[in-house]
């Protein structure tokens, strides 16, 4: 039975440090609308995997079901750069 135990602990370990249990991620991004023609800057948090490509999949279900449509993801980072975007993303700042 100790056999067992040493690599499913090792196993679950790894599984606990790895991406999806890393620090939080959040990404700050550009959307639209149209008619009348509405810009802004938002940040966001994300969930998985932090990098471009999930939190562009995520960001344009967000924002779709409010009817803004996602220009770009302008970057990914940790919680340490929320402070420095506060202030620029305003009302979006975590709104979606």
């Amino acid at each position: 039975m100790k056999h067992i135990r040493i690599p499913l602990f090792a196993a679950l370990l790894a599984v606990l440090s790895g991406p999806a249990f890393a620090a939080d991620c959040y990404a700050d991004y550009k959307a639209k609308q149209d008619n009348p023609l509405r810009l802004h800057y938002g940040v966001a948090e994300i969930s998985g995997q932090c990098n471009k490509a999930t939190a562009r999949a995520q960001l344009e279900k967000r924002l779709g079901s409010r009817g803004w449509k996602l220009l770009n993801v302008v970057s990914v980072f940790g919680p340490d750069g929320l402070a420095q975007r506060k202030n620029s993303a305003g009302s979006n700042f975590l709104r979606f």
